[in-house]
């Protein structure tokens, strides 16, 4: 059975957002988005805790938006929009900062980049997000042992070769091999499946 943040598709999410009171959904949307957030803000040069402010921030104001009826889900997915909230919530910082002069350093704004180099890094982000949550479904729901899940994780994700994965894990150059047969096909149809829900299919 998938996680709950991994069990809802965008379209569903989406609709029980409407519900003020349905603080399973709102859960929900946090748990996938807030992490995604935090780790753009750090891909683009925050520091944990402007991070963590950006996602706050931008949760909120996505929660303001969408409320008011302001979210069209036709001019664009919903990642888009996290996306571009994020960007707001950059500059508007980065200016509040230039006006009370702060020196860069300690929690420094980074300069916001162009759009396409903004998009792969959100990009970049919800697929880490999809591929541990992926990760954590197959290790939950197969019989697998560990040293099995170990040389799948560290030849398939990890990009370790083979040769070395048997040798740290005192195993033959065939069950490694074994291992990525066995799981990797099982990997690509969850990370599938969890694109739509983080909407970037």
């Amino acid at each position: 059975m998938l996680p709950i943040t991994a069990s809802i598709t965008s379209t569903a999410l989406l609709e029980g957002l409407y519900d003020a009171a349905n603080h399973e959904i709102w859960r929900e949307f946090d748990c996938r988005f807030r992490p995604v957030l935090v780790s753009f803000g750090r891909r683009l040069g925050l520091h944990a805790q402007d991070a963590a402010d950006l996602a706050q921030e931008t949760l909120l104001q996505f929660v303001r938006d969408y409320r008011a009826g302001k979210y069209d889900r036709s001019r664009g997915r919903l990642g888009a929009w996290l996306m571009g909230i994020a960007r707001h919530r950059l500059q508007d910082a980065r200016r509040a900062k230039l006006a009370r002069r702060e020196v860069r350093g300690e929690s420094a704004i980074v300069t916001i980049s162009d759009d396409s180099d903004l998009e792969a890094a959100w990009d970049a982000e919800c697929r880490q997000a999809i591929l541990e949550e992926a990760l954590r479904e197959l290790a939950e729901s197969s019989r697998v042992t560990r040293q099995t899940w170990a040389a799948f994780r560290l030849h398939v994700v990890e990009q370790i070769p083979v040769e070395e994965v048997a040798r740290r894990l005192g195993t033959t150059i065939k069950a490694v091999y074994l291992a990525k047969h066995r799981y990797l096909r099982r990997l690509r149809e969850a990370v599938e499946v969890m694109n739509e829900r983080y909407g970037l299919a």
